[in-house]
């Protein structure tokens, strides 16, 4: 889950504040089943716009957690996010010595892309 949150305040008061309602939704989310980790982080070219984004197990430990009642009393950050599409389906997954793609629950199959084969990142070519 990708959520960016626009301050509506300019100034260092208001962002502190947003940071830490951020921090502490980000730690209640932790506490909950299939949350694997998260981070806020900050527009380097932006400074007025921030981001969290929190990984999960499947999408409906996500939306498990979101209904939690702790989340929900702590949930004011959330207010503040911008209304595009915040949750994303990793297709392929890449380490050093490892790529992973991963088949889409939207479509059977993706065109040019082996779905769920793990390649050597040399043989790409």
């Amino acid at each position: 889950m990708v959520t960016r949150h626009r301050l509506p305040i300019a100034g260092h008061e208001y962002l502190d504040s947003a940071l830490a309602q951020a921090r502490d939704l980000l730690g209640l989310l932790a506490d909950r089943p299939g949350f694997i980790r998260g981070w806020v982080g900050r527009a380097i070219d932006d400074a007025d716009l921030l981001v969290l984004a929190h990984e999960w197990a499947d999408v409906g430990s996500y939306r498990r957690a979101l209904g939690g009642y702790d989340v929900k009393l702590h949930s004011v950050f959330l207010q503040s996010a911008l209304d595009e599409p915040s949750a994303f389906e990793i297709l392929t997954e890449q380490s050093p010595d490892v790529v992973i793609h991963h088949s889409t629950a939207i479509a059977s199959t993706v065109e040019g892309f082996y779905l769920d084969e793990r390649m050597d990142p040399h043989d790409l070519s």
